[in-house]
């Protein structure tokens, strides 16, 4: 299975290295040298990291064969994509990857079916399942431990608790002005 890991930016200094806009939360994992990815366009790559460094927050990477500023800059904008097995589970327990998220059921802690997940969206600070309901409208739940109360693989299921007023329009209104 294809995960995109990283989309490449501007060009840096004069000796073929790029910036990178990571696109996974494992790139010392996804990203290291010797690392062989896929690419969009098709056309660019294969790629293989010949080294990676971080200057300044930023990753910046090199591949091979690209030994000037003109190779790095014809690269932007080009999606890095690497080959991944779809039995793999990430490190750490309560992480998941997106193709093991997308489609489960959402449901309420009673059961209540609310919709099935279609996208997921990556913000910077937090993440979200676009969910579609039986209807076809969308609702969008933050994938945080406070909302999302249990991630089932086995049952296919995702089960939340949320807030009055995130999937309903029954909001509870709190004021503290005096009604005249």
């Amino acid at each position: 299975m294809q995960l995109v890991v990283a989309r490449i930016g501007r060009a840096h200094g004069i000796k073929g290295e790029v910036t990178v806009e990571v696109r996974t939360d494992e790139p010392e994992l996804r990203l290291g040298p010797g690392a062989v990815l896929a690419t969009d366009p098709a056309s660019v790559g294969p790629m293989t990291i010949e080294s990676g460094r971080v200057h300044s927050g930023r990753l910046l990477l090199r591949f091979e064969g690209v030994r000037d500023r003109t190779g790095a800059e014809a690269l932007r904008n080009t999606i890095l994509i690497a080959e991944v097995d779809p039995e793999e589970l990430p490190e750490e327990e309560d992480e998941f990857y997106d193709h093991q998220l997308m489609d489960l059921d959402v449901v309420l802690k009673d059961g209540t079916e609310v919709g099935r997940i279609t996208e997921i969206s990556h913000l910077p600070s937090q993440d979200l399942f676009i969910v579609e309901r039986a209807d076809g409208s969308e609702v969008m739940i933050p994938f945080v431990e406070e909302i999302v109360v249990e991630i089932d693989l086995a049952e296919q299921k995702a089960v939340i608790d949320p807030p009055p007023g995130l999937i309903d329009d029954r909001a509870e209104i709190a004021s503290t002005r005096d009604e005249a």
